[in-house]
């Protein structure tokens, strides 16, 4: 049992959850973009539904109302790439896909190649979560594209990213 600072010790013990990382996708009208998710998690088996959590005031929020598709691409285990280019964000008018060999899903959002797998998928619901919204959506259709293994992340602290 850890000692010390109770808040810097429930930091560490809530960092220890794990999660994979994933690359949500959308495309509509003239906007295409994508952001990196790392809370992530299958809920149901009938109908297959995953959840994800999207940080309050994130521009993509605006895309993710109930009956919006996009594609959830789940990251390799070496595709720290993705990482430092998604992590950084984008705005609803900047292009996300610079130099990305993407195949793209209309009307889902765009598949990365070199993703492990990918999950289209429909917004089925949005709930308030603290600081962040967390949304339902029903898987669609998918396919793994690699016979890799996904990527995990532990967080160094359960109190930010």
């Amino acid at each position: 049992m850890q000692t010390g600072d109770p808040h810097k010790s429930l930091a560490n013990a809530l960092g220890r959850i794990p999660s994979g990382i994933f690359i949500l996708t959308l495309a509509r009208d003239q906007i295409e973009t994508g952001m990196l998710a790392s809370w992530v998690q299958q809920c149901s088996f009938k109908p297959p539904l995953i959840t994800f959590a999207v940080q309050k005031g994130r521009p993509i929020v605006e895309l993710l109302a109930p009956g919006a598709l996009l594609t959830l691409n789940i990251l390799e285990a070496a595709q720290t790439d993705m990482i430092a280019h998604f992590g950084k964000g984008f705005a609803l008018s900047e292009n996300a896909f610079i130099e990305l060999d993407i195949q793209r899903a209309p009307p889902h959002g765009p598949i990365l190649r070199e993703a492990h797998a990918y999950l289209h998928a429909s917004v089925v619901g949005r709930y308030p979560a603290g600081d962040h919204d967390l949304f339902l959506a029903e898987v669609t259709a998918g396919a793994q594209l690699d016979d890799g293994q996904p990527m995990v992340h532990i967080r160094k602290n359960g109190f930010h990213y």
